[in-house]
């Protein structure tokens, strides 16, 4: 079993490993939500996996005050999360569109922001106005429940989506390139691609090479590329955005930036990362 997608480790599994696993306790867990953004971590003290964002679903299966393990709904990653940054469960209106957005303490651009969310952050919205809408965050163990103001054309109806994801990546350009990260303050290749297609409701695995084994369909290498298509090498991933040109979040340039696909492929087979291992169409 991955170990990023099976929720166990060697003191709890979740209720749907019972008679496939053995562990010394099995539980459904208890849901939760993600207040601000945390990552995911391999063990309580260990590496990020995995950038997890306001409003992700997140089911404990242990833990305490401090560390608590489970699995993030979004997409069944696993792992490790500072209890800080889990609040009570919200019925969520509303998904941020922008790359970026601040949260106000009122509706007043001028006033210092509050908090900060990211591009697929999922909010409830209490009132909305032409300008501004009024956002509601849960309790959390750290804080009673707030609210503040964020701009009410950075957010879309929780149900509503893009159609292009090629459209969406584009907002990320110049984005910094941040191993793990799925943020507008840092991104990697595989958190980029998922950005990107979850904000047009195609529902993305977190890692390329798990992106490669369940996106789409193979493309013939003699087939020309078309906007959208996705080309993976062993631990990266780029999406097409014309017939000269991929957009990726990479460590050569440390950005998200467009590049012309076969200087992309020659560079990344050049530098030893291998040929292009697959190329997919959605």
């Amino acid at each position: 079993m991955d170990r990023r997608l099976t929720p166990a480790n060697d003191q709890v599994a979740h209720e749907s490993l019972r008679g496939k696993i053995d562990a010394p306790r099995f539980t459904e867990g208890t849901l939760k939500q993600v207040v601000g953004d945390s990552f995911l971590l391999d063990a309580p003290s260990g590496n990020r996996d995995r950038q997890v964002l306001s409003g992700d679903q997140f089911n404990i299966l242990d833990g305490d005050d401090h560390m608590v393990f489970g699995q993030s709904l979004k997409d069944g990653y696993v792992g490790y999360l500072e209890a800080w940054s889990l609040g009570d469960p919200q019925t969520l209106t509303h998904r941020v569109t922008h790359r970026t957005t601040h949260m106000y303490p009122e509706p007043n651009f001028k006033t210092p922001h509050s908090r900060v969310f990211h591009m697929n952050s999922l909010v409830q919205v209490a009132a909305t106005n032409e300008k501004w809408a009024e956002v509601k965050l849960p309790k959390t163990p750290m804080s009673a429940p707030k609210h503040g103001y964020i701009p009410a054309s950075h957010l879309r109806p929780i149900n509503e989506f893009s159609s292009d994801p090629v459209a969406v990546a584009e907002q990320f350009l110049d984005t910094p390139y941040v191993w793990a990260g799925n943020s507008g303050f840092g991104i990697d290749c595989s958190g980029l691609v998922q950005a990107a297609l979850l904000a047009c409701d195609i529902p993305c695995p977190a890692d390329s090479d798990l992106q490669e084994s369940s996106l789409g369909h193979d493309i013939a290498d003699n087939a020309p590329l078309q906007r959208g298509d996705l080309l993976f090498w062993k631990g990266h991933v780029a999406m097409v955005v014309d017939d000269t040109r991929i957009i990726h979040a990479n460590a050569h340039h440390m950005s998200v930036v467009y590049e012309n696909t076969s200087d992309a492929i020659a560079r990344i087979e050049a530098q030893g990362d291998g040929p292009v291992t697959s190329r997919k169409r959605l």
